[in-house]
């Protein structure tokens, strides 16, 4: 068994304990590349969403994670390869176009970083770039209840998978200048309607 595989069960039989629901599995492609573009709110919210689907996923995190003593060492175990957040980080783009030239799941974080209010920030340009550039398609996941996980998260932990958007379906209309930002605004319109 492998640490992955250990923490994974741990963890989703804790969440299970807790009330933790789970919307849209069917969305998640069984097989090929895949981004999950995850809300973020809390540290929690990569552990909920990866525990959430059947496929292993490598985690772009903040480079300043793997500095951590201990837990540095774990994250990099459980798969996640660091990104320099605030600039183009080409060894951390590389690194996410291997993941999916696998065919594996790759989970990052639109918004680039977390929210302070719960609410969804603009989108960073990072999750379109992957999606043409690996040919992936991009799985949308709402995670709530994660902000006070283990005072409040009791009966509020959820999580919601929307339709999965696929960069050959997505055609940039006529007069978009950008695909890239056009893009990015469709993956952080698809998450946003998961609030409904």
């Amino acid at each position: 068994m492998t640490l992955y595989s250990f923490a994974r069960g741990m963890f989703r039989l804790q969440f299970k304990v807790m009330g933790w629901k789970i919307r849209g599995v069917e969305n998640l492609p069984s097989e090929g590349p895949v981004i999950l573009a995850i809300n973020h709110v809390s540290l929690w919210d990569p552990i909920v969403a990866a525990c959430s689907i059947s496929r292993p996923v490598a985690f772009m995190a903040k480079e300043e994670l793997f500095r951590v003593p201990f837990l540095g060492p774990i994250v990099r175990r459980l798969g996640a390869f660091p990104v320099k957040r605030g600039q183009g980080d080409t060894s951390a783009i590389r690194q996410s176009l291997k993941v999916l030239k696998e065919g594996r799941v790759l989970g990052l974080f639109p918004e680039g970083t977390r929210s302070k209010t719960g609410e969804l920030q603009k989108g960073l340009p990072g999750a379109a770039l992957l999606m043409d550039k690996g040919k992936a398609t991009v799985l949308p996941i709402r995670v709530s209840g994660t902000k006070q996980l283990l005072t409040k998260g009791w009966g509020k932990l959820e999580v919601v998978m929307g339709e999965p958007l696929t960069s050959e379906r997505m055609k940039t209309p006529e007069g978009v200048e950008d695909r890239r930002e056009w893009l990015t605004e469709q993956i952080m319109k698809a998450l946003a309607s998961l609030d409904d």
